[in-house]
């Protein structure tokens, strides 16, 4: 087992080795919009799962995930090549490619917090005119006559 450290490194190079890859080496259109986000190496060294998301072209296509995965699919060993030429271990660790969910996190939360401010917005609308059903101000402090 290697220590966790050096598992970190090794995911941070993985993940420049293969971002450079595809933006300087592979020449399948289907890449031209894909980052990669992350990589994790497993603690034995053997298997890294590299993290990637999809841009679209304009603000309203959307990603092509399916094309960008048969994409990373077939260029699989390519880019294990140029791992193992890149990082020197002993044994290359075989690549897996997962869609990164945080842009379509993120796109939820944005959608939460609008709907959140509309809420507030329609509380404080009606509480313009309100009145407290009680005292104005139930905790006032005793006047010193009143014992």
């Amino acid at each position: 087992m290697a220590d966790q450290a050096r598992a970190r490194r090794l995911a941070k190079r993985i993940a420049q080795i293969v971002a450079s890859a595809l933006e300087h080496e592979i020449k399948d259109p289907r890449l031209g919009n894909v980052t990669i986000t992350d990589a994790r190496v497993t603690g034995d060294l053997r298997d890294a799962t590299v993290y990637y998301t999809v841009l679209g072209d304009s603000l309203d296509s959307e990603p092509d995930f399916p094309g960008a995965a048969a994409a990373l699919e077939s260029a699989r060993g390519v880019l294990r090549t140029k791992v193992g030429q890149g990082t020197g271990v002993r044994y290359t660790p075989t690549l897996t490619f997962v869609p990164d969910r945080l842009p379509q996190d993120a796109r939820t939360i944005d959608e939460l917090l609008a709907k959140a401010r509309e809420a507030d917005a329609e509380v404080a609308r009606l509480a313009t005119g309100a009145k407290p059903a009680g005292e104005a101000d139930p905790y006032r402090a005793k006047d010193d006559n009143e014992d």
